[in-house]
């Protein structure tokens, strides 16, 4: 394993062990969403918390394998306090890099980078992308809304 894997394996473990912006809500002003991949047995919540446009804040729950955990506590970081729209363009990104489609690489995709190598392992693609999926999800409607 080269460093830049080794690294990469590392952000992956430390957002596995130590997620961030763990935990839900009853706080009615969060839109939820709940997936699961009944092929794999991750099952993730997301919740998120929408102000004058702005996603002021994202929590997560469930269980799965450290790829899908990870990605949802690097998506709650990596997302917070960005406008709407930007968090949409930035999860989209995010799924296109992990599905080896072209995406815009300016962006600064930090701790996301890390999932980079799941592009070469298509049946866990669904593992690093199922909390964006519903991150998305919980942001559309507020951007409808607008």
């Amino acid at each position: 394993m080269n460093r830049l894997e080794n690294l990469y394996r590392k952000i992956i473990m430390d957002h596995y062990k130590n997620p961030r912006n763990k935990g839900l809500t009853d706080d009615t002003r969060y839109k939820q969403e709940h997936i699961k991949n009944p092929s794999c047995g991750d099952d993730v919540t997301i919740q998120s918390f929408v102000e004058d446009g702005v996603v002021k804040d994202i929590r997560h729950d469930g269980s799965g394998c450290s790829i899908c955990c990870s990605s949802a506590s690097v998506l709650s970081v990596l997302l917070k306090d960005r406008p709407v729209k930007e968090a949409l363009a930035f999860s989209e990104n995010y799924t296109k890099m992990i599905a080896n489609q072209p995406y815009d690489e300016t962006l600064e995709f930090e701790d996301a980078l890390a999932y980079q190598g799941v592009r070469k392992f298509p049946a866990r693609t669904k593992c690093a992308t199922i909390a964006w999926k519903a991150f998305e999800s919980t942001v559309k409607v507020e951007d409808n809304d607008e």
